[in-house]
């Protein structure tokens, strides 16, 4: 049983994504924001990848392992990729598992050594790591041997990501829920039930961030303002560079915070109304900001007469916005508001420019029936109290606010919609979302997406504080029963 008192400053926060790794040092009264946030990838060069393509694993005889120090990570590996070196890029944690453990070591170690300032020699900190659910426990053990023997840490426990993401949006005993995860490329969905995660239920669906911002790019090609500012018909870019430029302006236009999420009946509108604004003909009449303005002007002008109200109505259904992108004033209409649209339709992505092929046969799936399905999987005296915690996270919603409440109003179909309580008591009949709280005032405006990184201090603090350390492994818990005791001493697999 672990015994160790560990100072709050000291204590090490790593939450591993699919994409992202981010990590922290020290527990304050203010739990604070990551301070390392680096993509989830490793890069080697193409000298030490064998002829078929494939890396080389650390077991092989035939030719030289590739050894930790081999790969480029971060910094790094951002110079040589924009240098032009030859190098293959790697994802470890793309899958929701562990693909390379020394690439995932590479990654761990930049975190610890390169970005945290820690020193292997005088390593005093415990970490809590939080990773994808579900792994074996051959793989929860092998990480606890690469902390402990590798990185010579103080102390070690191991938290299901999608409880992390949970533990920072509940509040009193609200313990079940279900956290949908949208990722760059895939949308992770894990039921939770009374504390912990329901693996038998949790599921994936391919489609994520990469897919909206693909999918705006597409729409942008229709605002001939932005097409004539782009791609100036005097001096056309060639497909690539405009396809790159449209991307671009998409990822600029969601964190801006230009895009807000459309419920079901809005998008319907939205679509009947489509194509009825020329923002072309605004902007070349220079009237654009006088467009904008006179929205602005309508909601401080309630007493307008009936025509001028009127007139206001239809100019604020356009919803222009300027925005500047490399040196140029663009005006954009509501066309950016369908930016989340193909997770609750993805048969919108068939073919569009920039949608990467990920081979899945549910493709076609919207994310809304996919938690829709993955609720269903659970017990249904567990459903009516899992439909009471509906928390969306991910790097999506950073930028954009009120995913989780245009989603429940999809999930509609999944509840009861005139409940017979009397006769019915655990058909679910109402859909809770989750934010958030604003008491963490680090973590206020910057949305949900790094509920990961504030759930897993949340359970750090906790943890490390017990004074009968049940809930994480210690260094003489693990000198005396080895990689196996971090099975029964980390709060997500006791």
């Amino acid at each position: 049983m672990s015994s160790n008192n560990f100072r709050d400053s000291t204590v090490v926060i790593i939450e591993t994504g699919r994409t992202t790794v981010r990590a922290g040092q020290g527990l304050h009264d203010l739990l604070r924001l990551p301070t390392v946030d680096i993509p989830a990838r490793v890069g080697l060069r193409r000298s030490l990848v064998s002829p078929n393509g494939e890396i080389y694993p650390s077991t092989s005889t035939a030719t030289p392992a590739v050894k930790v120090t081999d790969y480029l990570v971060g910094s790094q590996l951002d110079e040589a990729l924009a240098t032009g070196q030859d190098i293959v890029v790697s994802w470890p944690f793309e899958e929701a598992d562990i693909s390379d453990y020394t690439q995932a070591e590479a990654l761990w170690k930049y975190v610890l050594f390169s970005q945290l300032k820690l020193r292997r020699a005088q390593m005093e900190s415990p970490v809590m790591l939080s990773i994808a659910p579900g792994l074996s426990r051959d793989a929860y053990e092998r990480v606890c041997q690469i902390f402990f023997e590798r990185f010579n840490v103080a102390g070690f426990a191991i938290l299901d990501r999608p409880m992390a993401q949970f533990y920072s949006a509940i509040s009193g005993l609200q313990l079940s829920g279900v956290v949908v995860d949208v990722d760059q490329d895939y949308t992770d969905v894990a039921p939770i039930y009374d504390g912990f995660v329901v693996h038998t239920a949790r599921t994936q669906v391919p489609l994520g961030l990469s897919d909206c911002l693909a999918y705006l790019a597409h729409l942008l090609r229709s605002n001939t303002s932005v097409m004539a500012a782009l791609s100036p018909p005097d001096n056309p870019p060639p497909p690539e560079a405009l396809q790159e430029s449209l991307l671009e302006l998409a990822r600029h236009v969601w964190q801006s915070g230009l895009v807000k999420v459309l419920t079901e009946g809005e998008a319907a509108r939205d679509l009947e109304d489509e194509g009825v604004t020329d923002i072309a003909a605004i902007v070349v009449a220079g009237k654009e900001r006088a467009v904008i303005e006179s929205g602005m002007k309508r909601r401080q002008n309630a007493k307008a007469q009936p025509a001028e109200q009127a007139r206001a109505k239809e100019i604020e259904a356009l919803d222009l916005v300027t925005t500047e992108f490399r040196g140029l004033e663009l005006t954009l209409g509501k066309e950016r508001h369908r930016f989340c649209e193909p997770l609750f339709d993805p048969i919108l992505l068939d073919g569009i420019p920039g949608v990467r092929e990920k081979g899945h046969k549910d493709r076609r799936r919207s994310v809304q029936s996919v938690i829709g399905d993955a609720v269903g999987q659970t017990d249904i005296d567990q459903r009516a109290y899992i439909w009471q915690g509906l928390f969306a996270t991910g790097e999506i919603t950073n930028h954009i606010k009120g995913l989780g409440t245009a989603l429940s109003g999809r999930l509609a179909p999944y509840i009861l919609s005139a409940p017979d309580v009397q006769n019915n008591e655990v058909q679910p009949r109402t859909i809770r979302t989750l934010r958030v709280p604003d008491y963490f005032a680090e973590y206020r405006d910057k949305g949900d997406g790094l509920a990961g990184f504030l759930g897993t201090s949340i359970i750090a603090k906790l943890a490390f504080n017990d004074s009968a350390g049940k809930n994480y492994v210690s260094k003489a818990d693990y000198a005396s029963k080895g990689p196996r005791i971090v099975l029964g001493m980390s709060p997500s697999l006791l």
